[in-house]
């Protein structure tokens, strides 16, 4: 019997250990920053707390929970109403296939992703002095000066409407949303 009880206990003791080796496993898998990539958390102009993630040359911004200003606009937007903010429109870039001398290229999506069904209009991003070897239809997107750009020419992006574009260039500009106009 005795011999018996120690098996056991060795299988249990070896059970537990996998499991334990397993859940680490995991949670580095799923762990949604990692390696090289670095993270900081600001506040932006309107009150809002951003988390800015660096993966590389590109940079991820995500709108973390919490504030004062920001529950009660999202309660608002819940209940029905038809307000909308910077983060309804998604800015995402990725590189593509680099043009025939070696420049670097990089696909653009502008996507509006109000969930209240929110047309959304006068969309400026902060894009510093952004620039591009090849020609993109000012109607899509310019710059108007140093970190303002205008998309769709100011016209509204309808809901869930996607503006593409691409442009090329030695590095990749990051741009992100500065203001919408409701409507």
């Amino acid at each position: 019997m005795e011999m018996i009880s120690t098996q056991s206990s060795s299988k249990k003791k070896v059970a537990a250990s996998v499991a334990a080796l397993f859940t680490v496993l995991l949670l580095f898998t799923f762990r949604p920053v990692l390696g090289n990539e670095h993270e900081r958390s600001s506040i932006n102009g309107e009150g809002e707390n951003i988390l800015l993630m660096s993966r590389g040359t590109t940079e991820i911004h995500r709108k973390l929970l919490g504030g004062k200003e920001s529950g009660r606009i999202e309660l608002d937007r819940i209940r029905g109403g038809d307000n909308c903010s910077n983060s309804d429109i998604i800015v995402s870039q990725s590189p593509t296939s680099s043009m025939p001398h070696g420049i670097p290229t990089f696909s653009v999506e502008i996507l509006n992703n109000c969930f209240t069904g929110c047309n959304i209009s006068g969309i400026h991003l902060k894009c510093g002095w952004f620039s591009s070897v090849n020609l993109i239809n000012p109607k899509i997107f310019k710059r108007l000066k140093f970190d303002d750009c205008l998309v769709n020419d100011g016209k509204p992006l309808l809901n869930g409407s996607l503006i593409n574009f691409k442009y090329s260039t030695t590095r990749l500009f990051p741009l992100s949303v500065s203001s919408v106009i409701c409507g």
